[in-house]
């Protein structure tokens, strides 16, 4: 989308039950759809049936560098060669309004093939409060897409990407909570294939509950790395 042309936004009234509603949106520009939406909402409703996986033992967020300071550290290195310096320092410039602290972050220097798993500590920079739930679940749906596609490329660090582009996104919300507030991310890439590679991710509280579980599909197009050296 053009952030300086107007959205035009349609929404049909796909389906309005007692407890379940259901909205279909698109997003014009140009006279073009950019996006489509389906959004489904439910009123709260208790149940005896509740389980969830059990949040993963991590060091806590205020124990780990954020995502600033360890590109950071990669720079102090003299040895790093000058196109990775420069992409580091791309990374840095970027105004990114998520304050991100990985957990196991990926060795700069090290070309081996990684578990396609990832996990980070994120919150959302600034006070938001205690505003309509909705407005945090905006902001998560921001939060959850950063990074997120780059989970399927970790088995593949000999190549360099040439286009990698969301597909779809899908979003479940469970349970409130604060997006300017710590969160982990989970976030796992069970397959890759065909250019397509999926990830599923879950945003989990401190006190873990699981508040959020996500999934995409996107392409991924690559050509070998020229170089795979970083010295």
């Amino acid at each position: 989308g053009d952030p300086k042309v107007p959205v035009l936004y349609q929404v049909e009234r796909t389906r309005t039950g007692k407890s379940f509603s259901v909205r279909s949106v698109k997003a014009i520009q140009h006279g073009k759809p950019i996006f489509t939406c389906q959004a489904s909402f439910q009123l709260s409703q208790g149940s005896p049936v509740q389980h969830q996986f059990t949040m993963p033992a991590v060091p806590p967020p205020e124990e780990l560098l954020t995502q600033e300071e360890l590109i950071q550290k990669f720079l102090q290195n003299p040895n790093l060669a000058e196109r990775y310096r420069k992409h580091l320092n791309k990374i840095q410039a970027e105004d990114v309004p998520i304050d991100i602290k990985p957990v196991n972050p990926p060795d700069v220097f090290c070309w081996e093939p990684q578990e396609p798993k990832q996990l980070f500590w994120v919150r959302a920079r600034g006070y938001i409060g205690e505003t309509d739930m909705k407005v945090h679940c905006c902001v998560a749906a921001y939060i959850s897409d950063y990074a997120f596609l780059g989970t399927a490329l970790l088995p593949h660090r000999q190549y360099r990407v040439r286009f990698m582009v969301s597909l779809d996104h899908s979003m479940w919300f469970h349970a409130p909570f604060r997006a300017d507030h710590w969160m982990l991310y989970e976030c796992e890439s069970p397959w890759a294939g065909g250019c397509r590679g999926l990830v599923q991710g879950r945003l989990w509280r401190r006190d873990g509950v699981l508040a959020v579980t996500c999934a995409q599909e996107g392409v991924i197009r690559v050509e070998p790395a020229p170089n795979q050296s970083k010295l």
